[in-house]
């Protein structure tokens, strides 16, 4: 705990006003960037597993993973997947970790290695036109969940008990009804989060309300809160999830038209998502990846094309503090935190 807060304060002492168009710290933390090699790819997907290792996703079927802090990246791109589009990686350490391609029928798929990248196996293929997968989460290393946007009216659940080598779709019947039009954004590889054992979280736009679902039983069982967060438009809504513990979580989004505003881009939860309260000060614009700061009570980044944000009162106000285009963030619980997006940036926060 000593060490989280620690790393909060130093973020909070340096961080610049939202008027200043530089990095986190003048003196400090930073964004420090980290050649991927790969400008021509957007990385939405990113796994942090600690201050060397990393893991990206992103378009044309990449994957790239750096043991080295960043300094070099190694493509361990699956065989034959350059017209997937990855949005999510999970990985649990430098050798295992599963990817996650999104799109309509077939184009939504599962794989996983065991061995760094070198060889990978194709666990799942979406067998169903109407099924569309948005994001993934893992409760340890073997239990984790997929999400696809509504069929037949509910989101639909894919679960794994051996570490994403197999998966089943669950039941439908303890999801509730989705809105009209309302659909999961394959953003950050947020959408979809957990915290312990059994809770799990799932993020909503496109319908009439940005809503968050909440299970505590990991995804059999489903309710649905509404947020503050905008919708009511296919490119509104609840883009990105963080929790730090199984109560206290922050819902980041917004319109990712870059030529629309966002306000109340930004809320928090006190009671495991049951109710939503708008953010004081939430970010300027759209927002969509968000993470605690490890072992820290009220830090938290937010990130998006249009900069970054920090938080030091649990999501109850934001500040810019960085300006650079980011689409995801994710923090190792050795207090390492890193970022990607488009034009192949990734980036770790130093000091």
């Amino acid at each position: 705990m000593a060490a989280g807060v620690a790393c909060a304060a130093a973020l909070a002492a340096v961080a610049v006003p939202a008027a200043a168009a530089g990095p986190l710290g003048h003196r400090g933390v930073h964004w420090a960037a980290k050649d991927s090699g790969a400008p021509q790819v957007r990385f939405r997907g990113l796994s942090a597993v600690d201050r060397d290792t990393a893991w990206l996703a992103g378009t044309q079927g990449t994957v790239l993973r750096t043991t080295d802090g960043g300094t070099s990246w190694r493509n361990v791109s699956p065989p034959g997947a350059g017209g997937l589009q990855f949005r999510d990686v999970e990985a649990f350490d430098a050798r295992r970790a599963v990817v996650l391609a999104i799109g309509e029928g077939e184009d939504s798929r599962v794989y996983r290695t065991d061995d760094g990248g070198a060889t990978w196996t194709e666990s799942f293929r979406n067998p169903d036109p109407k099924a569309f997968y948005d994001c993934m989460a893992f409760f340890d290393r073997r239990h984790g969940l997929a999400m696809s946007d509504p069929v037949d009216g509910r989101f639909r659940i894919l679960s794994t008990r051996d570490g994403g080598r197999s998966w089943r779709v669950l039941p439908a019947a303890g999801m509730p009804a989705a809105l009209d039009g309302e659909a999961g954004f394959a953003a950050s590889g947020q959408c979809l989060v957990t915290s312990g054992p059994k809770d799990v979280w799932l993020a909503t736009g496109g319908g009439a309300h940005a809503r968050v679902l909440h299970s505590a039983d990991r995804g059999l069982n489903w309710t649905a809160a509404e947020t503050p967060v905008p919708a009511g438009d296919p490119a509104k809504g609840v883009f990105a999830l963080a929790f730090r513990d199984r109560t206290h979580g922050l819902a980041v989004g917004g319109d990712y038209r870059p030529d629309q505003s966002s306000p109340r881009a930004a809320a928090v939860t006190a009671d495991g998502g049951r109710t939503w309260r708008p953010a004081a000060s939430p970010p300027p614009a759209y927002r969509s990846g968000a993470a605690w700061l490890p072992h820290s009570r009220g830090a938290a980044l937010a990130v998006g094309p249009g900069g970054t944000d920090l938080t030091t009162d649990g999501g109850r106000t934001w500040r810019t503090v960085d300006t650079g285009s980011y689409d995801t963030v994710d923090c190792a619980p050795d207090l390492s935190c890193w970022a990607s997006g488009e034009q192949g940036r990734v980036a770790r926060l130093e000091r």
